[in-house]
This record gives C-alpha cells, sequence and structure tokens, in this order.
C-alpha cells in the first residue's frame, strides 16, 4: 500500500496516529533540546515540520543522522502526527525516527559536488542551468502542480461536451502553418553528401519524401471532425524559428478543437467557456500556489484570473481594432510598431486593447487574408477570413482559431496563390470533395496558458525542459 503523501498528512486530524513522512528536506534548526525538519514531497506547496526531541532518548542511529543531515536529502521520518504549537500549521510529526535514504552533501567532495539548492533565493537564469533539480524549488513546484491541473481540466472539458480525444502524427510531409519553419526528419547521412559534394535524394530517406516534426495536429483533427463531429488533440508541437525571446519555444504543447457544423460564432463561444472552465479549476484546485505567484511572481494574479473567469467576452473586428489603435496612436499614445489596416498586430496592441479600449477579454475577429493561414475561410467581401484570436488583459492573445474552407475550389485556389503545392494537400482537399459541411476549431499553446495563469515572466520558466534556439540540454 502506498504511503501517505504530506498533503493528505496537512489535511488529516492530528490523532497521535503513527506516520512516515518522506520526501526531501528543506530546512533544519536546531533551538535548545529541539531540531525542527522541514520536509517536502510536491504533493503540496506547504511542507511538514517533523519536531525532534533531543532530550527525549532518540536512538544512536537517529542522532547521527540528524547531525549529517543537511538541505536536499531524501529522507523518512517516523513519528506521530499531533496538533502544532507553531502558527500557520495545524499539524506536525512528532519525529521519533529518522532515515537518510539519499544524502545531498553542502559541502563539496573529491568525488561528489555540493548540492546546488542551499537555502537562499536562486535565480531564475541559474535554475534553468540546473532544470533537472529545480523542481524542488518552491516556483517550480508550484508550476508543476498548476501545469498538471490545467492539463486535467483541459480533458474534462472536452469530455464532458463529448469530444474524442485523438493523437495526431509528430512526423509529416504537410505544412499545417504554411510559414516553413520547421524541423526536418531524415535519415540521410547529410553531413557525408555535403562532404561529397551530392544534392540529398529524398527517395532514399525513411519515408521516400521530406519529412518533418509538425507544427499543428488541426489539419489531421479536421480529418477526424468530419466524421467524429468533436475531435481535439492535446500534444507536442515544434517550430524552427530562431525567435530567442521570453514568449517561443521550439518545442511546446498545443490544444486543438476541431467541431463539425460549427461557424464562427460557434467557436467563439467554445474558446470563451473552455478559458473560463480552466482558470476556475485553477482558481478552485491550485489556490495555495496561486497565492505564492501573487505574493511573489506577479501581484494581483488571482484577481486578473477571476475577472476573465467571470467576464464576458468582447467582441470587435479587427477593422475597428485598428481604428482604436490608430486614434491612441494619434492622440499621443507610443506604439513601437505602427498600427495599419493589414499590420499583423503585436503583443502591445493586443495589451492596449484588452487593458485600455475594452478593459477585459475581447475576441477579434475578421481579420485581412494576407496575414492569415490558408484554410481559413474567406468572408465575402474577399478581403478578409472568419478568424478569431482571443485577447485576454496582461497577455494579448491566447487563443487563436477560425472558421475552415469548406469549398474545394476556393481551398485550392488559397493553397496556390500561397505558392504551396495542392498535390501535397490532395487528401485535405478530399474533405472538401466528399460530404463537405461547415467547420471551425482553435489552437492554444499550452505553455503560454500557464504562463498567463503564474505570471511567470518567461516561458522556458513553464515547461520541464525548454527547447529553444541554441538550448537542448537535459
Amino acid at each position: 500500500m502506498l504511503f501517505s503523501l504530506i498533503k493528505q498528512l496537512l489535511n488529516s486530524s492530528p490523532d497521535g496516529r503513527e506516520i512516515s513522512v518522506r520526501g526531501w528536506v528543506r530546512t533544519k534548526r536546531e533551538m535548545k533540546n529541539l531540531v525542527f525538519v522541514e520536509v517536502n514531497d510536491g504533493s503540496c506547496f506547504r511542507s511538514i515540520q517533523c519536531t525532534f526531541d533531543t532530550a527525549g532518548g532518540l536512538d544512536s542511529a537517529t542522532s547521527a543522522a540528524l547531525s549529517e543531515l543537511s538541505t536536499g536529502a531524501a529522507v523518512e521520518i517516523r513519528g506521530k502526527l499531533v496538533p502544532s504549537p507553531a502558527s500557520g500549521q495545524a499539524v506536525e510529526a512528532a519525529a521519533s525516527s529518522l532515515l537518510i535514504v539519499g544524502p545531498a552533501p553542502a559541502e563539496a567532495s573529491a568525488d561528489v559536488p555540493a548540492y546546488p539548492l542551499q537555502k537562499k533565493r536562486h535565480s531564475l537564469e541559474f535554475l534553468r542551468e540546473i532544470a533537472h533539480l529545480r523542481a524542488r524549488t518552491n516556483t517550480f513546484g508550484a508550476v508543476t502542480r498548476v501545469r498538471n491541473r490545467l492539463a486535467f481540466a483541459v480533458h474534462e472539458f472536452f469530455q464532458s461536451r463529448y469530444f474524442q480525444y485523438i493523437h495526431t502524427p509528430i512526423i509529416t510531409a504537410s505544412d499545417a502553418e504554411g510559414a516553413g519553419a520547421m524541423f526536418q526528419v531524415t535519415t540521410l547521412d547529410l553531413e557525408a553528401l555535403a562532404k561529397a559534394g551530392k544534392a540529398p535524394d529524398y527517395a532514399k530517406d525513411f519515408f521516400a519524401k521530406r519529412a518533418f516534426l509538425t507544427v499543428s495536429g488541426q489539419l489531421e483533427a479536421e480529418t477526424y471532425a468530419l466524421a467524429l463531429s468533436r475531435v481535439y488533440t492535446f500534444g507536442p508541437t515544434f517550430r524552427a524559428e530562431n525567435s530567442n525571446t521570453t514568449r517561443h519555444l521550439a518545442e511546446f504543447w498545443m490544444i486543438e478543437p476541431e467541431v463539425a457544423f460549427a461557424h464562427l460564432e460557434d467557436n467563439m463561444a467554445l474558446a470563451e467557456d473552455f478559458l473560463k472552465s480552466l482558470f476556475t479549476a485553477v482558481l478552485n484546485d491550485c489556490r495555495e500556489d496561486l497565492e505564492f505567484f501573487d505574493a511573489h511572481v506577479e501581484k494581483g494574479i488571482i484577481s486578473t484570473i477571476e475577472s476573465v473567469a467571470s467576464s464576458t467576452f468582447a467582441h470587435m473586428t479587427y477593422t475597428d481594432a485598428i481604428k482604436e489603435l490608430e486614434k491612441a496612436a494619434s492622440g499621443g499614445t507610443q506604439f513601437e510598431f505602427k498600427p495599419y489596416w493589414g499590420c499583423d498586430l503585436q503583443s502591445e496592441h493586443e495589451k492596449f486593447l484588452t487593458e485600455k479600449v475594452v478593459k477585459g477579454p475581447v475576441i477579434l475577429t475578421d481579420y485581412p487574408k494576407e496575414i492569415k493561414a490558408f484554410y481559413m475561410k474567406l468572408n465575402s467581401d474577399g478581403k478578409t477570413v472568419r478568424a478569431m484570436d482571443v485577447l485576454v488583459p496582461r497577455l494579448g492573445e491566447i487563443i487563436g482559431g477560425s472558421q475552415r474552407e469548406e469549398n474545394c475550389a476556393a481551398l485550392s485556389d488559397r493553397i496556390s496563390a500561397m505558392g504551396m503545392n495542392p498535390e501535397d494537400y490532395s487528401w485535405y482537399l478530399d474533405l472538401r470533395r466528399y460530404g463537405s459541411v461547415p467547420h471551425s476549431g482553435f489552437g492554444m499553446g499550452f505553455e503560454r496558458l500557464i504562463l498567463y495563469v503564474t505570471g511567470m515572466a518567461n516561458i522556458r520558466d513553464v515547461i520541464p525542459y525548454p527547447r529553444a534556439v541554441g538550448q537542448a540540454e537535459f
């Protein structure tokens, strides 16, 4: 039978029963005849205090272990669960024995370096260098628990609405975005070919053609939506963009629902309900972690999330948004990037719209076709597409989606106009040839969601092992 986690112990009655505490030492303090050992096992933000009475006759093995104990050591402590006289905690362990399962030396030796997470505040930059250990800190333990709860909430939301969860391929021969920023997958010896001065013959490659890591599971999800009505993907995606910023990763997770017989308005309502459901879940179930972020990372993060969760999302067309931005610019607002009709909105524009114009979340629609992907349905004006972006205060865009083009001829023309080869998308066009229906969907980067909920400033700090330009350690 599994032992009790610290979260379970802290929520139990201090009835004096025998318990076993297993985890990693955060601190050790000595005072008169007492030694206080704070242990955390990652099950919750709080640690449990284990109190050793050194005047009460501890056995020799426990006394020896206490003298050797240091921060970071893995321990098993046995004792009784009793009321705690200290403020801020209802229970503690009146400890009787200590076993050091795995030591973590505070001082370096010839064989083992000193444990790097000592009792001081470490910079996030330093912690990225030891990503294999940073989950033991308060910050990254909290990030991980929030990430876990949100991942579960994603499945809860869609499963409760009769969506089917599908696994789309990670290796693909098609580019869903039409941007070309993809990682190539090959078994050819490119180094040998370069030395020989030969061009790669992809007919001899593993897949007999050029293949890449996927940038999106959307196109494949559409094929299943037009058979199962409601589907969603939730998996890793890859972008080979040379963007060394706090908002970009080369490997990240995407959530992409697709719904048959759904128009843009249905898509907008689904996106709003989805975000509110996620925010409600994390507010209800990760309160301790959010309180930590609110106090130490981003002041007001809880009130921001609560506000969005209880808001009715405003709706605005791209054209009207540009008018608001141009009016603000002419009135003295300084934008780094000048707003104009046809521009791709920048983060500063999106934040201004949510924080100054709407003062809350807003869904922008009907973007110029030139700045959106090939699969989006063209509006009757011939200039804009039935696209939508969900913008939230403090972040900007958090969801992007559209109604998909269901007309085969129109989609084929759009693929050709963008310089793409229609033959590469013959299977995708088949969806428009056989039983085509209006359908819609959206995508949300999971790490961007976590960034928003936690208030963390760098997206590399909300995924266990970040992959970015020049960074593929661990």
